[in-house]
């Protein structure tokens, strides 16, 4: 028996698949360019955006005789036993191959945003509380476990990380990102993608691009972003995380970006993703992305014609379910509206991923290799779970050294947030994505919340409960015994926030925007009540965008900010009011002074900061890279303050790092650049490099920082990425504002004009 070229895992995966693509029919073809959602839900809530109105109807017998391209989310669409839901996919499996003429199984796809979004599956803090951390190692780890978990199930591909830079705070998706700082997003966006791919899942960059630069911070709302801070800073993590993560798959955006949709822009898809930066992936559409086409964007007339844009563009797959790439496009192509040769490129993307993966051999199995039971929530996830909480956590303000809490005091605990397990948890965890749907299935994983682990944490202290109201709901019934409870304490610890959902459902998450940056409710008037006690307050805040705390400043005993720190974050929190935990994490937005009219962020050139031309000031409380720590650090510089290097030279920036208190903690190095004059104006000063360093009390490191030339590049006037002679300042920093060096170099040479093997990174040493 001859073996066919297509099945020869000896030959090149491109000839293989020439072979296979020769043999196959049109709507074999097509086949292998969307996905099918089994068990979407067409009425109520849904999980997606209009998911009731664009879930299209099939006949799955029928439908797998043509071979099928993606399952959607068999375990992310309703509570399934991971053991049994293993079985099941490898069950589909079987039969989607048995169909076939080919025997091609499809590639199984899940969520992945802070952990698998299954039952029984960790759940890990979000994005947001990633860049917190901003220790990208970490990061990485958390990554291989999660790609470790899916590919135990049969899982290939994860849709995650999201590389979206914040632009606007009140966007309801900020949890999902990583911050408002482009190199940030790419570094600690980088590291998640590594460690997926290294534990053989296809990572999906997301939304590819713009989507968070909406306007009034709409979902869905048009972009209208420049060409420079679209080059600058919206398309930087992306470039990296394809360039140095190796992620081999990008999810096209919903939105538009000048009056072009992302998923019809072959511009961006195709010209700059795959002829400027060499992309050989696979290009995914966001859920029912290639549908909203006509019925939302208005671009195009019909489904076929929405499928023709879509393709041309350079989007190989749709997801979530079929729609406008199944009879739609084979009825075009063979009208001759849509050329075949489209069908052909993005098939052969597809197939050449499948080859990769082995799933054109013949001995692939859809069972994944077990030597042990499926364990979705291992004492290692969660061990990992708790470091990540823990080194996320914000210390933002302890003015008069409330905390540490003393382990035998009296503590009022007060909010809505405080003994509620789902306060921990963002929009895309399984929880509270998909069980909402789903009343009366427990949770499937334990979530200490902030008021049992407290009590875990001092069980020498007496500790006592009021929720005081809602996280949305404007009743104010509940302060009275709230005000009862502080007013027998030493302390009162009020524990606020958001509340994640979908679409409205919440106070974040995904299309959960908000008209300004006041806390939810009457969370705000809780607090207020708190502090007319006199008993010193301590503002825990778990929520998933910064909110405005002016109104409080200088009135609270200590402030802590925690992002959504996932199921171990009730005792990471904990942990750091009792002192077990030395807090060490840094902003990743800037948290504002005033809730309304300055949607902000720190990358601002000279005329958005404060000034006298507006009696608006935009400045924020706490700035972006800011936190505080229980211990206090020494930095001197070491390195020269000032030196000449060409314009594609480097330098090396030595800081000194001494913990000068007494006990262990970690202080975040950071060095940001100042551009005094350019052709465009620039960001007064913006991050390009980091270092997270671990001392012990009274020891004493240093941090090097390798600065390349091409890390001051901005576009210029042309739109062209260039390197401009002249001075520059390298900032030493705690936060984008606390300052406690600078080093002046001097840029001398032509202008240059960089190409993709740019420097993208600061390398850091420690020693």
């Amino acid at each position: 028996m001859t073996t066919a070229p297509w099945r020869d895992p000896a030959l090149p995966a491109a000839t293989r698949v020439d072979d296979l693509l020769a043999r196959m029919t049109l709507e074999e073809k097509a086949a292998q360019l969307y996905g099918v959602w089994v068990g979407a839900a067409t009425d109520g809530d849904g999980v997606a955006p209009l998911q009731r109105e664009m879930t299209a109807d099939y006949e799955w017998d029928e439908l797998i005789t043509l071979g099928l391209g993606q399952l959607t989310r068999s375990f992310g669409t309703a509570p399934v036993d991971p053991a049994l839901g293993a079985r099941a996919l490898a069950r589909a499996q079987r039969r989607i191959t048995a169909a076939g003429r080919f025997g091609i199984p499809a590639i199984a796809h899940e969520e992945c945003l802070a952990g698998f979004t299954a039952w029984r599956a960790t759940a890990y803090p979000v994005p947001l509380a990633w860049g917190a951390a901003f220790d990208p190692p970490l990061v990485e780890e958390l990554g291989r476990h999660i790609g470790h978990d899916l590919r135990s199930v049969g899982v290939h591909q994860g849709l995650a990380p999201v590389l979206d830079v914040v632009r606007d705070p009140r966007w309801g998706r900020v949890e999902e990102t990583i911050g408002e700082d482009p190199y940030l997003v790419g570094t600690v966006g980088t590291a998640y993608v590594r460690g997926l791919e290294r534990a053989g899942i296809i990572a999906t960059l997301k939304h590819f691009a713009g989507y968070a630069s909406s306007v009034g911070a709409r979902n869905l709302a048009p972009v209208r972003a420049g060409v420079r801070e679209f080059a600058d800073v919206t398309l930087p993590p992306f470039e990296m995380a394809l360039r140095e993560g190796g992620a081999r798959s990008v999810m096209a955006a919903y939105n538009e970006t000048d009056g072009v949709p992302a998923s019809a822009d072959p511009r961006l898809l195709t010209g700059l993703l795959r002829e400027e930066w060499d992309f050989e992936g696979t290009v995914v559409a966001d859920y029912f992305g290639i549908g909203f086409l006509q019925s939302l964007h208005r671009v195009a007339g019909t489904e076929a014609e929405a499928a023709r844009l879509a393709l041309a563009a350079g989007i190989d797959v749709e997801l979530p379910t079929l729609r406008c790439y199944g009879r739609p496009l084979v009825a075009a192509v063979r009208e001759g509206t849509v050329p075949e040769a489209l069908v052909d490129r993005a098939a052969r993307r597809v197939l050449v991923q499948k080859c990769e993966l082995g799933m054109l051999d013949e001995d692939w199995t859809p069972e994944p290799a077990q030597e042990v039971a499926i364990d979705l929530d291992s004492t290692a996830n969660r061990a990992l779970a708790r470091r990540l909480a823990e080194e996320s956590v914000v210390l933002l303000d302890n003015p008069d050294g409330t905390l540490p809490l003393a382990p035998d005091t009296r503590i009022a605990v007060v909010g809505p947030r405080a003994a509620d397990a789902l306060a921990m948890l963002g929009c895309y965890s399984f929880p509270s994505h998909v069980l909402t749907h789903h009343p009366g299935v427990d949770l499937g994983i334990a979530i200490p919340t902030v008021l049992d682990s407290l009590r875990a944490e001092l069980p020498d202290a007496k500790v006592t409960f009021a929720e005081g109201c809602d996280v949305s709901d404007p009743d104010t019934s509940g302060f009275q015994e709230a005000v009862a409870r502080a007013a027998e304490a030493d302390v009162c610890v009020a524990v606020l926030g958001d509340r994640a959902g979908l679409f409205g459902r919440g106070t974040s998450g995904e299309g959960c925007d908000v008209t300004d940056l006041a806390l939810p409710g009457v969370q705000a008037d809780l607090l207020d009540t708190l502090l007319s006690t006199g008993v010193p307050v301590v503002l825990v805040l778990l929520t998933g965008r910064p909110y405005a705390l002016g109104r409080w400043h200088g009135r609270l005993g200590a402030v802590v900010q925690a992002f959504f720190p996932g199921e171990e974050g009730g005792p990471a929190v904990a942990g750091v009011l009792s002192g077990r935990v030395n807090p060490s994490g840094r902003l990743p937005v800037s948290v504002p002074r005033v809730p309304g009219g300055q949607p902000w962020t720190y990358l601002q050139p000279p005329l958005g900061l404060a000034g006298e031309v507006s009696n608006l000031d935009p400045t924020p409380l706490y700035p972006f890279g800011h936190g505080r720590s229980y211990t206090a650090f020494a930095w001197e510089t070491v390195s020269g303050k000032e030196a000449e290097i060409g314009t594609d030279g480097s330098y090396d920036v030595t800081v000194a790092v001494r913990n000068t208190g007494r006990r262990a903690g970690a202080e975040v190095v950071q060095l940001y650049l100042h551009d005094p004059v350019a052709s465009v104006t620039r960001p007064d000063v913006r991050l390009i490099g980091y270092q997270r360093v671990e001392l012990a009390p009274g020891e004493s490191r240093r941090v090097t920082f390798r600065f390349h030339a091409d890390l001051s590049a901005f576009t210029d006037r042309e739109g062209a990425r260039v390197v401009e002679p002249g001075a520059l300042e390298l900032r030493v920093a705690a936060s984008s504002a606390d300052v406690r060096d600078t080093v002046t170099l001097h840029l001398t040479g032509p202008v240059r004009r960089l190409g993709p093997d740019r420097v993208l990174r600061c390398e850091t040493g420690v020693e």
